[in-house]
């Protein structure tokens, strides 16, 4: 008898020994891998691919005098891995799409036409035009439809770029490979003395990242913790993975496109060579900027020039970025601690000469400044703007035309987002009550935030007003997009309101003279009286 209670007791002691095993070793697993070193590809890489440059699309002109593109959204297969073919999407062709250009006074006309199986929409990012064209989730193209928008682009040289905008659906449409780059002219920018033969000292770099499958397709798996989407570890530059330039010249222009869905890079070369900054998501600065990183997320873009020596090599390279205080924990899972070889650069024995990039470029159109200006606070949950998720019936903003307003953007989870508003070039006053560094002195439609962080923005919505179709704001993090964190907001003649759908105003201070940073108000508080829905105050 007590030889077998002593057997049941070893035998109950074996299976929670067991079970207690089953539990911890995930968690043991898990906690080596977040504290590991993180991906990396550096050294790795023998570049052997020559780097693809996407085709500018020539456009026509029709009858008004418009200049008209064309572009189809298809399904095809693309070799993202060598000897392999992948399912993939793009504009005009399998995968990505052309690059458009256009300058400034242009009318222009986008003829798309989905080819897919899927209903899509395609947004012109960083374009200042009215919300009809927009191409937002609300702007759908059913499959075998053709969508017409028409506008004119009244905006200074800048590097722009085109992508779905489908409620719910971003994500898996831009990682299937719909996007392009959009380069808009304009004659202050001709005059200076910048590399702009595309393809030759003029390069565009669309960087995404990838994971596929052993067969080379698509991985669209989430993974065992995602907090902010796909993290691919694999580094498509224009769909050309392994890639390599070859420079012909002594210096050369990258238009530098995070089109990633997730994934930011701190872009800087292998031997920390300094480059001059010329440009941001808006356009060109009023000077350039020397330095030997820019860091680049979800949607944002940079413009350099990188001066070259005959017949060396030197490497693009994206190195961990700074994502604020993640934790370390966290930090593995949100690309803190990633490190990539981009794209070599492979100088040309005798190279071209090219002038040195100018001491000055264009005069800064900042949003003016007003003596009361708005203030309208925004505060970034994990998934949620100030308590909400994306409701496509809900106007969360109405905004007066030909007004400057400051937006106030906070960020209270634990966890890095960004922040993109349709239509608009803001301009960064200060993070956390700090002057914001070159690469945010220029004017921008994305911005970084990360934990913690406070990140006020002075903009200005002007020309188009329609009370009944909304812009944008959002995190651009497509899964995050996709999973409710946007807004929606209308612009009005100053005294209306919106045509339809449900106004539920972003909190808002009284206008004030000043503008310092201040505490955004507190959760609590904003659930209070007004449910989380605080009332407008003028």
């Amino acid at each position: 008898m007590q030889r077998t209670r002593s057997t049941t007791r070893r035998l109950l002691l074996g299976g929670a020994l067991f079970a207690a095993a089953i539990v911890l070793v995930p968690l043991v697993v898990v906690a080596v891998l977040a504290l590991g070193r993180g991906t990396s590809t550096v050294g790795t890489l023998d570049f052997a691919r020559e780097l693809r440059i996407p085709p500018l699309l020539e456009p026509r002109t029709d009858g008004a005098g418009r200049k008209v593109f064309d572009l189809r959204m298809q399904a095809g297969t693309s070799e993202l891995v060598e000897g392999r073919r992948t399912p993939t999407w793009g504009f005009n062709g399998p995968h990505l799409g052309p690059t458009l250009r256009a300058a400034r006074g242009d009318r222009v006309a986008m003829r798309v036409t989905n080819g897919l199986s899927q209903t899509s929409t395609v947004h012109w990012h960083g374009m200042h035009l009215p919300a009809r064209a927009d191409g937002g989730p609300h702007q759908t193209i059913a499959p075998g439809k053709t969508w017409m928008p028409s506008w004119t682009v009244d905006q200074p040289a800048a590097t722009l770029w085109y992508h779905p905008h489908l409620h719910a659906g971003t994500e898996d449409h831009v990682y299937r490979g719909l996007a392009g780059m959009f380069i808009l002219d304009d004659a202050e920018a001709e005059k200076l003395a910048l590399p702009r033969r595309y393809g030759v000292d003029d390069i565009p770099l669309i960087v995404q990242d990838k994971r596929l499958d052993d067969d080379g397709a698509l991985d669209f798996s989430k993974g065992m913790i995602s907090p902010i989407g796909r993290l691919g570890d694999e580094i498509l530059v224009n769909g050309t993975p392994n890639p390599h330039l070859d420079v012909r010249t002594a210096a050369v222009r990258l238009r530098l496109l995070n089109a990633s869905t997730a994934r930011t890079y701190d872009f800087g070369f292998s031997d920390d060579r300094a480059f001059d900054l010329i440009a941001t998501d808006g356009g060109l600065l009023g000077a350039p900027a020397r330095i030997d990183r820019v860091q680049l997320s979800p949607g944002e873009r940079a413009e350099i020039v990188v001066r070259v020596r005959p017949g060396e090599d030197v490497v693009l390279r994206s190195h961990p970025p700074d994502l604020g205080d993640v934790g370390p924990l966290q930090a593995r899972f949100v690309g803190a601690r990633d490190s990539f070889d981009i794209l070599e650069l492979r100088a040309a024995r005798r190279l071209a000469p090219s002038p040195r990039v100018p001491a000055t470029l264009v005069k800064q159109q900042m949003p003016p400044r007003e003596a009361q200006p708005r203030v309208r606070r925004f505060e970034l949950g994990d998934r949620d703007i100030n308590d909400r998720k994306m409701d496509m019936s809900r106007i969360d903003a109405v905004v007066p035309v030909d007004t400057t307003e400051i937006w106030e953007i906070r960020n209270a989870s634990g966890m890095p987002h960004n922040f993109h508003v349709h239509d608009t070039r803001f301009q960064v006053l200060e993070s956390d009550g700090v002057e914001p560094p070159p690469a945010l002195r220029g004017l921008k439609d994305t911005v970084l935030v990360r934990p913690g962080e406070t990140v006020r923005l002075a903009t200005r919505f002007s020309d188009y007003t329609d009370p009944a179709t909304p812009y944008m704001f959002h995190c651009h993090l497509l899964q995050h997009e996709d999973r409710g964190m946007m807004g929606q907001f209308v612009v009005v003649a100053p005294g209306d309101g919106p045509a339809r759908g449900a106004v539920s105003p972003t909190p808002t201070d009284q206008p004030a003279a000043s503008t310092r940073a201040r505490p955004a108000p507190s959760l609590a508080h904003r659930r209070g009286d007004h449910q989380g829905h605080p009332q407008e105050s003028r």
